[in-house]
This record gives structure tokens, C-alpha cells and sequence, in this order.
């Protein structure tokens, strides 16, 4: 009769996951062989403002909660130690606070995710991470006008003077 409980909590297990990768934004599966209780504490720390959730779940039941969700193409990255990072609201934030995790810690490594929906690689992961914040972005687009206004109202400003002159 144990058994059928095991199982039973067991299924509980994935189906709270598989429910969880459904609505996330983000969800990433690191290697994180080699880092200290410390260092995984402040990892937390930092994810947990951007309102991320790190856990580490073992690999079958994560197998599990992907194949549920209809998932493919991370079935070879669930070996060895895997601790999972489930993001609702946002993946930038979170991906780029793995990414800076990872520059300070060689052993920290990323197995590969899920980005709205999408499989990514390591690689994918760390070219989005290494992109500027949305509001840098905003700003740098509206530097990038607020100088051609700047530039048109100059240039208006010299044909005026021209045609005074003339």
C-alpha cells in the first residue's frame, strides 16, 4: 500500500510542475555540481527578486512534468545534477542573473530551457541574457529620436536664418 501513496505524491509531484512549466515565461535547467551551500543561498537570494522560483527536482519527475506539457528536445540535458528555475512574469531578469551567476562561478553551468514556450540552448539563453534591459533599450531608442528631432529642428533653424540673410 506504500507504494500506491508513493506513486500517488509522486504524480502530485508532476502534475504541480507540469502546471507550473505551462504558465512560465522562463524555465531553465542548470547544472550546479561544484557550488557551495552559500553560493546556491545567494543565487536564490537574487532569483527570488525577480520573483523566480529555483528548485532542485529530480530529473524523472521533471522528465515527467516536460513530456506532460508536450516538451521535447530536453530529454538529454535531465543527467546528473539538475536544479530547475521557473520564472511567471519575466525571462530576461532571471536569465540574466544565471548568466552573471555563471561569469563569477565556472563550475555554475546551463543545461539548456524553455522561453515562452520555446526549447533554447545554453547558447541562445546566454545571447539573450547578454541584451540590454527592456528600459535601456526604450532609452537608447529614445536618445536615438530625441537627436534626429534635434538634428531636423537644427538643420529648419539654418534654412531660416538663410532665407533672413537672403
Amino acid at each position: 500500500m506504500a507504494n500506491a501513496e508513493i506513486i500517488k505524491q509522486k504524480e502530485a509531484e508532476v502534475d504541480s510542475l507540469a502546471e507550473k512549466i505551462k504558465n512560465a515565461k522562463l524555465v531553465l535547467l542548470t547544472d550546479y555540481r561544484g557550488i557551495t551551500v552559500e553560493d546556491v543561498t545567494n543565487l536564490r537570494a537574487t532569483l527570488r527578486k525577480s520573483k523566480s522560483e529555483y528548485k532542485v527536482i529530480k530529473n524523472n519527475i521533471t522528465r515527467r512534468a516536460l513530456e506532460k506539457c508536450g516538451i521535447e528536445g530536453l530529454e538529454d540535458k535531465l543527467e546528473g545534477p539538475t536544479a530547475v528555475i521557473l520564472d511567471q512574469e519575466d525571462y530576461l531578469e532571471p536569465a540574466k542573473a544565471i548568466y552573471n551567476y555563471i561569469k563569477d562561478n565556472d563550475f555554475y553551468k546551463i543545461k539548456g530551457g524553455i522561453i515562452e514556450g520555446k526549447v533554447m540552448t545554453p547558447e541562445e539563453i546566454i545571447t539573450l541574457a547578454k541584451l540590454p534591459s527592456r528600459e535601456t533599450l526604450l532609452g537608447m531608442l529614445a536618445g536615438a529620436l530625441l537627436g534626429n528631432v534635434t538634428k531636423l529642428a537644427i538643420a529648419l533653424d539654418q534654412v531660416k536664418v538663410q532665407k533672413e540673410n537672403a
